[in-house]
């Protein structure tokens, strides 16, 4: 099982064989969109770096697993990036065994930007154990329905709330939402092309599949300094709107309106249909 690395916006995963940690959107040199507007604030890629090495001092895993959007430029790299996320790397690379990279939809053109022996994986995701990890921005593979939980990125998840005199605050959350995996085992098969035959699990059986799917926890970025769409402003939450929480939070398999919102501590908020009453 995945256990959330409380009150930082990393997680754990163990198996008998290794211990890996888990962030998700670094989104290393979000700055440059800020300079483009005349805010100019210095590369920050230091202070994640210094922040995910004490977590990996502390954990000690022997791996570490990046859901995606290690840079911020989505389809070119800029050139702060070519100086700040190869420096990243190489450092990061003396503290852990092993880096593997789901690539996400900021990760254009990154491979000529990281070191040798950091594996990127596809967007479609990846299994340890019967957990599965994936971006979000994109239908994970149909293998990971094999996973009893799955496990994205991407969404950036803050809940906005108010204060009885008015003032808004925002802080990031980890959300758990319940997942219909019948109906997630359709929609991935009909999304990927495959024709159903009798039923979705007669159809998975064939490829060897076997949909466990019960719970898709939605990762807070490990780059605090990035904003999010408030889940629980009207409609960010579910099927009806709402285009940055990806394919798999937006169909009908995923019962977001129920989905269980966390503060980095641990504390639980609530069920977000309820926060939504609270913005």
């Amino acid at each position: 099982m995945i256990t959330p690395l409380m009150p930082h916006p990393a997680a754990l995963i163990k198996t008998k064989e290794t211990k890996t940690m888990v962030i998700t959107d670094l989104h290393i040199g979000w700055e440059i969109a800020l300079s483009e507007k005349g805010i100019h604030v210095p590369t920050q890629a230091p202070k994640l770096l210094q922040k995910l090495k004490a977590l990996i001092k502390t954990y000690k895993p022997e791996k570490l697993l990046i859901l995606g959007d290690v840079k911020h430029t989505v389809a070119t790299a800029e050139l702060s990036e070519w100086q700040d996320i190869p420096d990243f790397f190489t450092e990061l690379k003396n503290h852990v065994k092993e880096i593997q990279i789901i690539r996400g939809n900021h990760d254009g053109n990154l491979e000529p930007l990281l070191p040798e022996n950091i594996k990127l994986l596809p967007s479609a995701g990846t299994a340890i154990g019967e957990v599965g990890f994936f971006h979000g921005h994109r239908w994970p593979s149909i293998t990971l329905l094999n996973c009893k939980t799955l496990v994205m990125g991407h969404v950036h998840p803050v809940i906005s709330l108010r204060d009885p005199a008015g003032f808004r605050i925002t802080r990031q959350v980890w959300v758990r939402a319940h997942c219909n995996k019948t109906q997630l085992a359709k929609t991935l098969l009909e999304k990927h092309g495959v024709k159903i035959e009798k039923s979705p699990e007669e159809t998975l059986e064939k490829h060897g599949v076997k949909p466990k799917a019960s719970q898709v926890f939605i990762m807070p970025s490990f780059n605090d300094y990035l904003g999010g769409k408030p889940l629980n402003e009207k409609n960010a939450g579910n099927g009806k709107t709402g285009e940055i929480v990806g394919p798999v939070l937006r169909s009908e398999a995923v019962d977001m309106e129920n989905a269980e919102i966390y503060l980095l501590d641990g504390t639980f908020l609530g069920n977000l249909n309820r926060l939504e009453l609270l913005l």
